[in-house]
């Protein structure tokens, strides 16, 4: 390094006369001599060669050139204190309390047979789970990590955001119901059956649906039930009162118990991408640091996992006895896809 520059206490000695006022104020902040501050910033001058701090016993100017010196000081301080925060953050045992926002689809089927794990591996911290569909403000109300799957994805520049990977719903229904009333081979046969809905709104009920190579058909339905509830509406198709549009997370593990049929399989809702977000800030919380690389690891894994189940379920519906609840649940292979406000 430069001679000139040999010593960054220096620098922190410069930094912090500015920015109390003088040397007596800085003296009193670092617990140092203020004879000492003074000649520790004018040997740095001499070392620069330049005068940084115009003083007399009754004014103190920082001078242009101390002005620049000081702004390149501060960046200089910034990164040594992220340094050591690194450092700190990897010896520093997570500890504290971690406030979730998560899909209810998503917490009862993916991120709570999940969390035992991380609170094993982290005993000393507390995660406050919110299962809630209702988009909440990450920063304005307090949340530390939010879960969520989007057709358009996030652009706050406050948040830092990770994607996980793509969710969707199914059409579902009982076997006997099928049997019954027939199974349709076309969206218009869809049509003419009754409907169990998710979306809770007034007026006709049309649901987007997308095929396998993209393109989108809309087809009107006539609900018997209508409830935001998933269980709500899985309840109701295992028990013949009509087909079920819901999150493949809650209807998968009964398709390959056999209790659900998966109807016109070669229609899904559109994509979502599963992911989540959490306030860009330095020197994040080592418990919450914690928490989100256990998602980034965890949830990747069983995403994929889970839409190789799913997509061995629909090649081979005969064969769905073979993948059992506690595959697609106690593994934590299923990935979410909640109501269209999620």
């Amino acid at each position: 390094m430069d001679g000139a520059l040999q010593d960054l206490n220096d620098l922190y000695f410069f930094a912090s006369v500015v920015e109390h006022g003088g040397f007596s104020a800085a003296g009193r902040a670092l617990g140092i001599p203020k004879s000492r501050l003074s000649k520790r910033i004018a040997q740095l001058e001499d070392r620069l060669g330049v005068r940084l701090l115009q003083r007399t016993t009754r004014r103190f100017v920082v001078t242009e050139i101390g002005e620049r010196f000081y702004q390149h000081c501060r960046a200089v301080l910034e990164e040594a204190r992220a340094a050591q925060d690194a450092v700190d953050e990897l010896r520093t045992e997570p500890r504290g309390v971690v406030r979730v926002s998560c899909p209810i689809s998503l917490a009862q089927n993916v991120l709570g047979p999940m969390l035992p794990a991380f609170m094993l591996e982290h005993p000393k911290v507390q995660v406050r789970l919110t299962a809630t569909n209702r988009r909440v403000d990450v920063i304005g109300e307090g949340y530390d990590v939010a879960i969520r799957v989007r057709e358009k994805l996030d652009t706050d520049a406050t948040l830092v955001l990770r994607s996980i990977g793509y969710a969707r719903s199914l059409l579902v229904a009982s076997p006997k119901f099928l049997e019954s009333n027939g199974r349709p081979r076309s969206l218009d046969e869809l049509a003419l059956l009754p409907a169990l809905s998710m979306y809770e709104h007034e007026g006709a009920q049309v649901w987007e649906l997308v095929d396998a190579s993209g393109k989108k058909s809309a087809v009107e339905v006539k609900p018997r039930l209508v409830s935001g509830d998933f269980s709500v509406l899985i309840s109701a198709a295992v028990q013949c009162c009509g087909v079920a549009l819901v999150p493949e997370d809650f209807c998968a593990p009964l398709i390959a118990q056999g209790e659900l049929e998966w109807v016109l399989p070669e229609y899904t809702t559109a994509q979502g991408t599963l992911h989540f977000v959490y306030p860009s800030r330095r020197g994040l919380l080592p418990a919450v640091r914690s928490f989100v690389d256990f998602l980034a690891e965890r949830l990747p894994k069983a995403q994929a996992e889970f839409v190789k189940d799913c997509q061995k379920v629909g090649a081979n519906p005969e064969q769905a006895g073979a993948i059992h609840l506690a595959r697609m649940i106690g593994s934590t292979r299923s990935t979410a896809f909640g109501r269209p406000n999620e």
